[in-house]
């Protein structure tokens, strides 16, 4: 039960995390402050720190193999974001989307291992 506790409120900062840094990004953009190159690399970095900080969360509460955690975490999440782009929408899936769900779980998993590193020892 503790890791379900855990692993939702890894969830909970990642999509938290996501959403308050896209909206602002998305406002930037709106408003002719950003360019289409510059709203589309930080809506990638938005992303991969959101999700290496859901690791750091995630390994710092893992007892051992921090990887592990951060290759489960980032695998559920992009799972939902499967299910989420693929709701209502016949998608044809890209090398480009391959290489960024490699990113997102690649970023999880560095940021569970920095967690699990930063844990304190008893």
């Amino acid at each position: 039960m503790k890791y379900l506790k855990v692993l939702g409120i890894s969830i909970g900062y990642i999509l938290g995390i996501s959403f308050v840094l896209t909206f602002l990004i998305t406002l930037f953009s709106y408003f002719n402050i950003l360019g289409e190159k510059a709203t589309n690399t930080l809506l990638l970095l938005s992303t991969i720190i959101s999700m290496i900080i859901g690791g750091i969360i995630i390994g710092k509460n893992s007892n051992k193999k921090g990887f592990i955690e951060g290759l489960k975490l980032g695998l559920i999440i992009t799972i939902l974001f499967l299910l989420f782009g693929y709701i209502g929408i016949k998608y044809n899936y890209k090398l480009n989307d391959i290489i960024y769900y490699l990113i997102l779980v690649t970023s999880s998993t560095l940021g569970s291992m920095i967690g699990i590193n930063k844990k304190k020892k008893n």
